[in-house]
């Protein structure tokens, strides 16, 4: 299997169009996105995002974050632990919080889903996508399945 790592921003008119924005800059906005829980099979390779046909079907694992206030920073965040046997995926974010702190958290809930299975971790990866919003804004990061 191959994933790919990807993440956008935007603003909108509405929290609806903020989201299709930032789906759109992460390069993932003309597909139907099925969200999955946070596994990756073994063996998997990280790719660049290809260019999907309209209307597909994707799996993915996302963190998105939005807000309507004004100055408000947004921070989505994907952190993919990966061993020799599977890889583990988390999802966070935060609102007007230190981006270092936020991707800290994930990097321990991930470690955490790693230890728990008691696998090694032979590599971490780390997707942060921070937002300053100006009206109604959105940030987003994802692991997207590829077959």
């Amino acid at each position: 299997m191959k994933v790919s790592i990807t993440s956008g921003k935007a603003e909108g008119p509405t929290k609806l169009n903020a989201f299709d924005n930032a789906l759109l800059d992460a390069g993932i906005g003309d597909v139907n996105l099925i969200k999955v829980s946070s596994i990756i099979p073994a063996g998997t390779e990280i790719v660049e995002l290809p260019q999907f046909s309209a209307g597909k079907m994707v799996n993915t694992v996302f963190s998105y974050v939005s807000s309507s206030r004004e100055g408000d920073q947004l921070c989505a965040v994907i952190a993919v632990a990966i061993s020799d046997e599977l890889g583990c995926v988390v999802e966070h974010g935060g609102i007007n919080q230190d981006p270092e702190k936020v991707k800290g958290e994930a990097l321990d809930m991930v470690n955490s889903m790693m230890q728990i299975r008691g696998l090694e971790v032979k590599d971490i990866i780390i997707e942060c996508q921070e937002h300053q919003v100006k009206n109604q804004g959105a940030a987003i990061a994802a692991v997207v399945y590829l077959e």
